[in-house]
C-alpha cells in the first residue's frame, strides 16, 4: 500500500492494551536459542507480490548483515493479515523485532504502549528527527507525544489512467472535479469495459477515499476534539457521493464490491477499467506488462476549482511507518536496523524500486523523484493531502465505517439504489459500534 490494508476486528485498541506487556520481539520470544546477532522484520507488501518484495528487499538486509554482522530474519505479511498478526504478536509473546505498520495506525498502536516511543535519545540513534519531512512525522503518533514509528515510505493518491481508453471515447484530459470524472466515466461505461475501478471490500480503501471526499465536503468523521462523529451531513455526503459511482451513475464494475486484493490494479492493466485512485501504482501497472506511455497520472479530483493549499483536500497522508516492539530484547540491533532502513541512500533505492515518496529530506534530491507520477504525488504532499485523524481509536474507525462502506457497495451490487437514509443508517449503525467498545 501493494500497501492498501483490509483492518482486523473492531476490538483492535482493547486487545492490544490487555496484551501490550506480553509482548515481546522475535529475537526474544526465542529465548537463549536465539542469537542476539538475529533479528526477526515483518515487512509489508509493497510491491505487486510477496515474491517480488523478498527479491528486493533480501539483496539489502544481506547488505546490512555485512556491515553489522546482524542476520534479518524476513517475513513479508500480506496487508489482509498484518494487523491480526500484530495482535496475535501482542498475546503470545512471539512477535518481530521491527515491522512495518500502516501510518494510519500509528496513534492506535502507540495507546497500547507496545512500541518503542521515539524519543530525542533514539532518534539521535539513526540521524536524528529533522532528516524526515514534517508532514510524514505528522502519521506517527497523538500529537503531543513521542512518535510511535519512523516514516519509511511516504505516498499520497493520485488518478490513474488508460490514454488508449480515453482516445477511444473522446477524452483529451483527465478529470480536475468529480462531475467531470464521472461524465468521463460514463462515457466509457460499456460494453464490459468501466470508467473508474474501486475496492469495495477493503476497509482501508473505503476509508481513505471517504476521508477525503468528507475534508472536499467541509467537514470529517471526528470533532475537534477527536470524539467519533459518522453521522453529519459532510460524512453522509462523503459516502454517499463515493458509494453512488457504483449505485446511481453506474461507472464502477458491480463486482468491484467484492475486491479487497489489488483485482481493480489488474483490471486498469488489463485495459477493462479506466481510471483508478491508488498510491505509487507504477511498479504494480509495469508487473503487470503495462508500459509506461500507456498510463497516464493526475491529481485527485475535487468538487469544484484546483487541489492545492488552502483549496481541496485531494488524498491522506499516505504512508509506511517502521516501529520496534518496546520489549525486544535486541533492541541496539534493532535501532540500527532502523537507521540502516532509513539511512539516504536505503531511501533513494527502496523508494526509487517501489515508486514512492522518501520521507528522508536529503534522499529527495534524487533525479528519480522528479519522474511526472512522483511529481504529482509530491506536490500532492505537499499542497493538498490531510493526515487521518491521530486519534487512539483510529484503527476500529477503518473497521467500522469502513465495513460500513462495504456494506453499502454490496447493496449497489445488487441493484440497490442508495438513498441519504440508506447511507445513515450504516453510518449510525458504525457510530453505535464505536461507542459499545
Amino acid at each position: 500500500m501493494q500497501r492498501i490494508r483490509a483492518l482486523a476486528s473492531s476490538a483492535v485498541v482493547v486487545s492490544l492494551l490487555a496484551a501490550a506487556t506480553a509482548c515481546g520481539g522475535g529475537s526474544s520470544s526465542e529465548g537463549s536459542n536465539e542469537s542476539p546477532k538475529t533479528l526477526t522484520y515483518w515487512a509489508s507488501n509493497q510491491g505487486p507480490n510477496i515474491e517480488a518484495d523478498k527479491k528486493i528487499l533480501q539483496p539489502e538486509l544481506a547488505k546490512f548483515e555485512k556491515q553489522t554482522g546482524i542476520k534479518v530474519k524476513l517475513e513479508v505479511v500480506p496487508w489482509s493479515d498484518l494487523l491480526t498478526r500484530i495482535l496475535t504478536a501482542t498475546t503470545s509473546g512471539e512477535g518481530p523485532d521491527v515491522l512495518n505498520i500502516g501510518n494510519t495506525w500509528s496513534s492506535s498502536l502507540q495507546a497500547t504502549g507496545a512500541l518503542l516511543p521515539w524519543d530525542q535519545k533514539n532518534f539521535d540513534k539513526v540521524g536524528g528527527k529533522d532528516r524526515f519531512v514534517e508532514s510524514a512525522l505528522g502519521s506517527t503518533g497523538a500529537q503531543g507525544k513521542d512518535p510511535a514509528a519512523v516514516p519509511l515510505y511516504s505516498m499520497a493518491y493520485a488518478l490513474y489512467y488508460n490514454k488508449a481508453m480515453f482516445k477511444e471515447a473522446g477524452i483529451t484530459e483527465p478529470p480536475k472535479t468529480w462531475d467531470e470524472l464521472t461524465a468521463d466515466g460514463a462515457k466509457i461505461s460499456k460494453g464490459g469495459k468501466w470508467g473508474l475501478g474501486a475496492e469495495g471490500s477493503n476497509l482501508s480503501n473505503n476509508i481513505h477515499q471517504v476521508f477525503v471526499l468528507a475534508k472536499q465536503h467541509g467537514g470529517d468523521f471526528f470533532t475537534a476534539d477527536g470524539k467519533a462523529d459518522f453521522t453529519n451531513d459532510a460524512a453522509v455526503a462523503a459516502v454517499k457521493q463515493y458509494v453512488d459511482m457504483m449505485a446511481t451513475n453506474k461507472i464502477i464494475a458491480p463486482g468491484n464490491a467484492e475486491y479487497a486484493k489489488n483485482q481493480s490494479l489488474s483490471d486498469f492493466s488489463k485495459g477493462k477499467t479506466a481510471m483508478v485512485l491508488w498510491q505509487a501504482a507504477a511498479t504494480t501497472f509495469k508487473s503487470q506488462g503495462m508500459k509506461d506511455d500507456e498510463w497516464g497520472v493526475a491529481p485527485v479530483p475535487v468538487q469544484s476549482g484546483a487541489p492545492g493549499a488552502g483549496k481541496a483536500t485531494n488524498s491522506m497522508v499516505a504512508g509506511i511507518n517502521l516501529a520496534v516492539f518496546k520489549n525486544t530484547k535486541n533492541i541496539d540491533g534493532s535501532l540500527k536496523f532502523v537507521k540502516f532502513m532509513t539511512s539516504d541512500a536505503e531511501q533513494k533505492l527502496l523508494c526509487k524500486t517501489y515508486g514512492s515518496i522518501p520521507p528522508v529530506k536529503a534522499a529527495q534530491s534524487d533525479p528519480a523523484f522528479d519522474r511526472p507520477e512522483l511529481k504529482v504525488l509530491r506536490e500532492t504532499l505537499a499542497t493538498s493531502a490531510t493526515a487521518l485523524p491521530q486519534v487512539s481509536n483510529e484503527s476500529q474507525f477503518e473497521t467500522s465505517v469502513g465495513t460500513a462502506v462495504k456494506n453499502l457497495f454490496a447493496q449497489a451490487a445488487n441493484g440497490k439504489k442508495l438513498s441519504t437514509a440508506d447511507v445513515k443508517a450504516e453510518l449510525t449503525k458504525a457510530q453505535q459500534q464505536m461507542a459499545s467498545q
